[in-house]
C-alpha cells in the first residue's frame, strides 16, 4: 500500500511525491514503534502453542489489546504534533502543508492498525498466516480506488492530491481491522480459543512483562527505520527532485524488503514453537534454513534491481531528472539487500528465542553508531572523499546494515550454544 501511495502521488507531481516521502518519515517510525511493541505477542503465543498451553493464549492476547490501547493515543499525539518540526527544516511551504495534511489524515487509522496487529500476531503465533495475506490483498484492492477518489476528487470528494493517500489509507486500515475481527470470530481455526467470548481485565504485571519484551523489539525497528527517515528529512532542504529520487529508491527497496521480512516472521513462529516443544535443535534448523533462504532470495532481487533500475524508477514518475538519480540510488539499494536480509532474519530468530535486549543494543550501534555518521560524513563533508550528496547516505546504509548483519549473526550463534541439547539427552 505504501508502494501504491508513492506511485499514485508521483503521478500528480514531484511535490506531492516528496510530501508523501517526508510524511512517511514521520508516519512509519511511529507505526512501526507501535507494531514492534505488539510483536512480542508472536513468540509468546507460538511458545504457548508449542507447549500445548492454548488455554493461556486468550489472556495473553487480551493483555496485548490493553497494551495497544495504552500506546495508541500517545502515538496519535506524536503524529499530530510532528509537522511542527517542518518549521525548523527550511522545507518548501507547499510541500510542508501537504505533508501535514497527509499526517493529520492518516493518524485516524492508527487505532485500527494497532488492533489489527494484535489479531495478526495472535493468528501468526498459532502458525496460521493465511488471514494476514488475504486481508492484505483486500486492503490493497480497496486502497487503489480509494486513492484515486481522494487524490483526484471523484464522487463528490475534494481533490486532495498526496493528502488523499493519507485519507484513503486510514479508511483501508479500519476495513482491514473489521475483516480480521470477522475472520477470527467465525473461523474454525480459533473456535476452541474463543477469543471474543469474554474480556479479561487488564493485569498490570502481565502488561508490563509484555511491554518489557516488546519495547526492545520496537526500539530496534525504530532505530533501523529512523536511519532511513532521518536521511529523508536531511535531504528535504535540497529540493523536491532529490527527495523524490530518494523516496523512489527507498520505497522500492522497502517493497523488496517484505520478502526477507516475511521469511523472518516464519522463522520467529517456527523457532518459538520449537522452543515451546523443548526442541532447541529444531529451532536452530529453522533459523539456519530461514537465513539461507533469505540470502538466496536477496541475491535474486538484487540482480533484478540492478538490471531494471531505470525501468523501476520510471514506474513512479516521468521526470527524467528524478529517474536518473533514483536509478543511481537503486544501485546502492541492490548492494545492501543481502545484508538487510541477513539482519532481519537473524533478528527474527532471536525474537523467537525471546532474546530481544541484544537486538536493541546491536541496532543502536549498527545504525546510529556506524550507518548514520558514515552517511553524514560521506554525504555532507569532504573529510574522506569529495562530498557525495545523497549517494553518500546510501553508502552509510550499506555500512550500517552490514554491521547489523554481522553482529546479529554472532549473537544468534551465542544463543544456539545456550539452547544446545546434548545428543544423549535427545535420544532418551
Amino acid at each position: 500500500m505504501n508502494f501504491v501511495d508513492t506511485v499514485m502521488a508521483g503521478q500528480v507531481s514531484a511535490v506531492d511525491l516528496a510530501a508523501v516521502s517526508v510524511a512517511s518519515s514521520f508516519w512509519l517510525p511511529v507505526i512501526l514503534l507501535v507494531q514492534g511493541i505488539i510483536m512480542a505477542l508472536t513468540p509468546i503465543v507460538s511458545q504457548l502453542n508449542g507447549a500445548r498451553k492454548r488455554n493461556e493464549v486468550r489472556p495473553a492476547v487480551h493483555q496485548a489489546f490493553w497494551l495497544a490501547l495504552i500506546v495508541t493515543p500517545i502515538a496519535m499525539l506524536a503524529l499530530y504534533v510532528s509537522p511542527l518540526a517542518l518549521q525548523y527544516m527550511n522545507v518548501d511551504p507547499v510541500m510542508a502543508d501537504k505533508t501535514a495534511g497527509y499526517l493529520h489524515a492518516i493518524l485516524w487509522g492508527l487505532p485500527a492498525f494497532a488492533m489489527f496487529q494484535v489479531l495478526r500476531n495472535f493468528s501468526e503465533g498459532l502458525s496460521h498466516t493465511v488471514p494476514t495475506m488475504v486481508i492484505g490483498f483486500v486492503g490493497l484492492a480497496v486502497n487503489i480506488p480509494a486513492n484515486y477518489i481522494f487524490i483526484h476528487g471523484h464522487f463528490g470528494m475534494p481533490a486532495l492530491g498526496g493528502v488523499g493517500c493519507g485519507v484513503a489509507t486510514a479508511i483501508v486500515l479500519w476495513a482491514m481491522l473489521l475483516a480480521m475481527i470477522l475472520y477470527v470470530k467465525f473461523s474454525s481455526h480459533f473456535r476452541k480459543i474463543a477469543l471474543f467470548a469474554s474480556l479479561c481485565r487488564p493485569n498490570g504485571s502481565r502488561i508490563w512483562r509484555l511491554f518489557r519484551l516488546g519495547f526492545p523489539i520496537a526500539m530496534a525497528i525504530f532505530c533501523e527505520v529512523t536511519l532511513f527517515t532521518v536521511v529523508a528529512l536531511m535531504l528535504a532542504p535540497f529540493g523536491a527532485e532529490i527527495v523524490a529520487s530518494h523516496q523512489i529508491a527507498l520505497n522500492f527497496s522497502s517493497l523488496v524488503f517484505m520478502l526477507p521480512l516475511s521469511i523472518g516472521v516464519g522463522v520467529t513462529i517456527r523457532v518459538g514453537h520449537s522452543i515451546g516443544e523443548g526442541l532447541p535443535d529444531h529451532a536452530r534448523v529453522a533459523a539456519r534454513t530461514g537465513l539461507m533462504l533469505g540470502i538466496a532470495v536477496a541475491a535474486g532481487t538484487a540482480a533484478l534491481t540492478v538490471l531494471l533500475r531505470e525501468q523501476i524508477a520510471a514506474i513512479y514518475t516521468e521526470d527524467m531528472n528524478v529517474i536518473t538519480l533514483a536509478a543511481l540510488l537503486l544501485f546502492f539499494a541492490a548492494i545492501y539487500q543481502i545484508s538487510d536480509s541477513v539482519q532481519v532474519i537473524a533478528a527474527a530468530a532471536l525474537r523467537g528465542y525471546k532474546d530481544t535486549q541484544a537486538i536493541f543494543y546491536i541496532t543502536i550501534v549498527a545504525y546510529w553508531g556506524l550507518g548514520l555518521p558514515s552517511g553524514m560524513i560521506l554525504g555532507l563533508t569532504d573529510w574522506v572523499v569529495p562530498r557525495m550528496g545523497p549517494q553518500g547516505f546510501w553508502v552509510g546504509f550499506i555500512i550500517g546494515l552490514t554491521g547489523a548483519a554481522l553482529m546479529l549473526g554472532a549473537r544468534l550463534k551465542v544463543i544456539y550454544g545456550r539452547f544446545a541439547t546434548p545428543l544423549s539427552l535427545q535420544a532418551s
